[in-house]
């Protein structure tokens, strides 16, 4: 089972880190995320991840600094987003190993889709479909299809249900759940899963009292149980 593209995300606000970072996830997307460009660059080597997105202007080290370093080791696709969106910065950063730019304030439909075009480029599949009995998951379209009817999911019901369907047959703890979905917000907890599990049952099971897909584990987390078709 291919796992979704990992993209890391460098900002130094967090506001704005948090806002992509969602949209990301709702759109499938594994993320990793730095608040600078050192950080973000030790994030590459450790998280090996498949496109980077980065702002320029950071403490510590900027985006130029980074994208610098980080062309010494890696080949990784890099589109920079970034307020500073003047011709001479846009130049900079290309001559230096972007692959891309994006101005600050941005569509973000605009941001996926050069996203998806720099993963096609790159070799790298969208996010796969993964084909369950009764069940069509499909990540780069962000659209789940049940019998003959689309399920409207909100992203975060669609980022809990990427990381049980890519994970089926595991338990995926409550903490790995809310490390990857909420990203250890201190405000996140059992119960805040454990909502959003409900609210994702009522979509996709047939009988929302006794589940087919999501089943619960007691005191650990949660488990997609259907077996994916080849």
């Amino acid at each position: 089972m291919t796992p979704p593209p990992r993209i890391l995300v460098i900002e130094d606000d967090p506001a704005i880190r948090r806002s992509i970072v969602s949209q990301l996830r709702g759109e499938g997307y594994d993320t990793v995320e730095a608040g600078d460009g050192k950080e973000g660059l030790a994030m590459v080597q450790r998280e090996r991840p498949d496109l980077v997105v980065t702002d320029l202007a950071m403490p510590v080290a900027d985006g130029f600094q980074f994208i610098t370093a980080a062309r010494k080791s890696v080949a990784t696709p890099i589109i920079v987003l970034s307020v500073r969106g003047g011709e001479g910065d846009r130049v900079r950063a290309l001559d230096l190993g972007a692959d891309d730019f994006v101005s600050k304030p941005f569509s973000v439909a605009e941001l996926l889709a050069r996203i998806r075009a720099q993963l096609r480029r790159s070799g790298i599949s969208n996010a796969p479909i993964l084909t369950f009995p009764d069940l069509v998951i499909d990540f780069d379209r962000r659209r789940v299809i049940q019998g003959d009817r689309e399920v409207r999911l909100t992203p975060t019901e669609f980022a809990l249900l990427s990381v049980l369907a890519t994970n089926a047959g595991k338990v995926v703890t409550t903490d790995q759940i809310i490390a990857r979905i909420w990203k250890d917000a201190p405000s996140t907890t059992a119960d805040t899963v454990r909502v959003h599990v409900a609210s994702l049952r009522k979509k996709i099971e047939p009988d929302p009292s006794s589940p087919v897909f999501v089943i619960t584990e007691p005191w650990v987390g949660y488990r997609f149980i259907a077996e994916p078709i080849d």
